[in-house]
This record gives C-alpha cells, sequence and structure tokens, in this order.
C-alpha cells in the first residue's frame, strides 16, 4: 500500500498553470515525488515523463532554444519584478580589465531607457566582443541625453551592465539633448579619434539611430552596411564575420564582409541574459570640439492618440469584458492621452474595431505602458502584451491572470477606479496651469 503512487490533482493543475503563484513550487513537488528532481520535468500518474516546455533554457521540438524575454513565463515570484529578480541574481559577474579592442554601440534610447531593439543590439555586439576568448573584446555604449527610468548613479550603470555593457561613455550635456545630430556626430568623431572601435553598430531605426548612423559611416569614410539581420562566421581570417542585410525593399538578402559601421535591425541576436558585466564609466581625455549646429529642435509635435497604430503605441489603454461605462472609458483614454486598444471579447461584442483588438489574434504590443482594464487575461492576450515594459492591471478578481501578469495591479471596479484616476489627472493639470 506504501508504493501507490498517489496523485495530487489541484498540484498538477497548478503545474500546468504557469501564471500561477505557486507554479514554481508546484513543479519542484511533482519533480520530486516522480524522482525526476528537477523543477523542469517531472513523473506523469501514467508512468511518462513530463517536461515543462516553458523552462529557461527548454530546447524545442525543432532545436529551437525557448527563451522569454517578457519573464512572464517563468517561474518565481508573482510579481514580474520578483521574477526578474530571481532570475538576474544567476548572472555570472563578467569583468574585462584589458579589452583586446572595443565594439561601440549607440543605443537610441526611446524614451530616455533601453528599448527591446536596443537590448538585442548589445547582445549582437556581445557576440562580436566574446568571439575569441583568450582576447576578449569590450562592448561600450555611447548614450546621449537623460537616462530615465532606472535610476541614476549605480543603477544606471547596473541597467546597462545587464544589457551586457562594459564600457559606458555617457555625453549628457544639455548640447545633445533633443534631435542634435550634428553635436552628437562631433562626439561620435572624438571617440573614434581616441578609442578607435573595431566596430561601430547603430540600429537601424527611424529613431535617430538610421541617421546617425549614416553620418558616421560618412565621416569615417566607411561604407556602412544597412538593414542587417544576421552576423556568420567567427571573426577570424581569411571569412572573418560576414553579415546578411535586407535589400531590394525588403526582397532579398544580401550578404558581405561586416564592415566597421553597421546598422542593424531588430532581432538580430538575442539579448544578454545570463552575465552581468561592469558597465565602468568612461570619459575622454580631451574635449569634445563643439559642432556649429544648422538644424534648430522645435520639439515633439503633438499626435492625436487615437490616430497611433497599436504596434506603435507606447501608452495603451485598453478595455474588456468588464468596462461597462464605454463613454468613461473613451473619456478616461483622451484625458490620458492613451491609445485605445482591447480584448477579443469586447470587439467581438461589438464595442471596439477590429484594429484595436490586442493579441495573438490581434496586434502584438510594445507599450511603455498597458492599462489593461477589465481583462481577465486570455493565454493569447498574455501573448500579445508580453513585449510591454509595465502592466497594469484593473479588474475585480484578485486571481484572474492579467493580475498575476501585471506589474501593477488594483482591485475594484473599473468605472470608478477610471474616474478617479481621470480626476487626479485633471486636478494636477489645472495646478500647474495656476502655477505657470
Amino acid at each position: 500500500m506504501s508504493e501507490m503512487c498517489r496523485r495530487d490533482p489541484r498540484r498538477e493543475w497548478i503545474a500546468r498553470n504557469r501564471l500561477h503563484p505557486e507554479h514554481a513550487s508546484a513543479l519542484a513537488a511533482l519533480g520530486s515525488i516522480g524522482g525526476g528532481g528537477a523543477a523542469s520535468e517531472w513523473l506523469g500518474p501514467g508512468g511518462v515523463l513530463r517536461r515543462n516546455p516553458h523552462g529557461v533554457g527548454f530546447i524545442g521540438p525543432n532545436g529551437v532554444k525557448r527563451i522569454d524575454r517578457s519573464g512572464a513565463q517563468q517561474g518565481g515570484p508573482a510579481s514580474g519584478h520578483g521574477r526578474q529578480a530571481v532570475q538576474q541574481d544567476r548572472r555570472r559577474h563578467v569583468e574585462i580589465s584589458d579589452p583586446a579592442f572595443l565594439v561601440a554601440v549607440v543605443p537610441d534610447l526611446t524614451g530616455g531607457r533601453l528599448s527591446g531593439h536596443d537590448k538585442d543590439l548589445l547582445g549582437l555586439a556581445r557576440r562580436l566582443a566574446d568571439a575569441d576568448p583568450e582576447r576578449p573584446g569590450a562592448v561600450l555604449a555611447v548614450i546621449f541625453g537623460q537616462h530615465k527610468g532606472e535610476g541614476g548613479g549605480e543603477m544606471k550603470e547596473q541597467a546597462f551592465g545587464e544589457a551586457g555593457v562594459d564600457r559606458l561613455l555617457h555625453f549628457g550635456d544639455e548640447a545633445y539633448a533633443g534631435f542634435a545630430p550634428e553635436a552628437r556626430l562631433a562626439a561620435l568623431a572624438a571617440v573614434e579619434r581616441e578609442l578607435a572601435p573595431r566596430h561601430w553598430l547603430l540600429p537601424d531605426s527611424p529613431l535617430g539611430g538610421a541617421d546617425l548612423g549614416r553620418r558616421l559611416a560618412l565621416r569615417l569614410g566607411e561604407r556602412p552596411a544597412t538593414g542587417v539581420w544576421q552576423i556568420e562566421g567567427d571573426g577570424e581570417a581569411p571569412l572573418g564575420w560576414r553579415c546578411t542585410a535586407r535589400g531590394a525593399a525588403e526582397r532579398l538578402d544580401i550578404q558581405r564582409p561586416l564592415p566597421r559601421v553597421a546598422l542593424v535591425l531588430a532581432e538580430c541576436a538575442e539579448p544578454v541574459d545570463e552575465t552581468r558585466h561592469a558597465a565602468e564609466p568612461l570619459s575622454l581625455g580631451a574635449e569634445v570640439p563643439s559642432a556649429l549646429s544648422r538644424i534648430e529642435d522645435l520639439g515633439q509635435v503633438a499626435v492625436d492618440p487615437a490616430g497611433v497604430a497599436l504596434a506603435e503605441a507606447e501608452f495603451i489603454l485598453s478595455a474588456g469584458n468588464g468596462v461597462k461605462d464605454w463613454d468613461g472609458f473613451h473619456h478616461a483614454a483622451r484625458v490620458l492621452g492613451a491609445t485605445e486598444g482591447a480584448s477579443r471579447v469586447a470587439v467581438d461584442d461589438g464595442f471596439m474595431a477590429r484594429d484595436r483588438q490586442v493579441g495573438a489574434s490581434g496586434t502584438w504590443v510594445t507599450a511603455r505602458v498597458y492599462l489593461a482594464v477589465g481583462i481577465s487575461g486570455a493565454i493569447q492576450h498574455l501573448q500579445g502584451i508580453q513585449s510591454c515594459d509595465k502592466v497594469v492591471a484593473i479588474n475585480l478578481d484578485p486571481g484572474c491572470d492579467m493580475i498575476k501578469r501585471a506589474d501593477l495591479a488594483v482591485i475594484g471596479e473599473a468605472a470608478d477606479i477610471l474616474a478617479a484616476l481621470v480626476a487626479k489627472v485633471e486636478q494636477q493639470r489645472g495646478g500647474q496651469r495656476d502655477a505657470a
């Protein structure tokens, strides 16, 4: 009787639900009971070895390593910050005191933060720098303006170190703020004269990297590679590194040796997730000469958030089946300056247009802030928001999957919470007008 294998149906259900707060402990318990000894696999009731396809480093059926960038599908605490902290604590700290060469990266820093494109670019630079273990190189990040969202000082360096940066060169003067290509180009030319990086990598994006990269290539007399999405080789002669770039309006791929200046597309490489680097602050020995600015930055042009495509929106207010006051929802979106989104249920019921649907069956979004109102969190919807930086959820059900995924959760009636939020914003704006 003691040899009988007893099942715990509830524990098995938790092990299958990766969004449950006890998911990791349930996997570990099943692993120990089944003799697997690991949270990634356990012996099922029928004697079949079960594996967790969402575990870190799981190799899929096609031989592709599954990597969850959002951290939402990792085992660990319920909050997103807790999951990321568990993963970060396992990183190996790397310091390169005397690098053989430098790989310079100039990230876009959209909104003052490292974007997903920036992190992919740093992952590619890391690959170039680490190709030869006996003579490793260092990744140099050259940033302009203010870096927001990650704190200052040590917190800023930690954010870049976790993205794979060994040296950090920051030009924070007001002359480099906004659209200032001449001033930034003069700074990059000074970096070239003093440090002479082996490669220059910039994001091929309309946010500034594409323009600045082409200006830099012209200044250095280099023929840049644009639209790069893949590199091959090991950096050794006679082949060296070769890059594959999109050409002919993205109808064909062009291969060529990797030049010194490369403008790279998103998803060119996996971001760094297993090591933490020093991100040591660096300064130039010589003063950067001032550049004659022939461009005046008149600031950003205000646009109607309702006209912004979901895939490009940075702040999305999304409605689900829990929204009953649609007039109040639309008013909140206008006051907050948010682009409207919706779950599939809200679209199917006719409350929102089909192009406003968020999720795997709609639009995959990469917003800085995603505010989900009355959305329970179907798996297709969670897949569509996995690249969002911060997720805020308003819901009556504290146990729904969206609440478990959210970085900040508010339990309550959606209409009341939105009304209070709108009143707070209008009050703050009124106070600012009075002070002016």
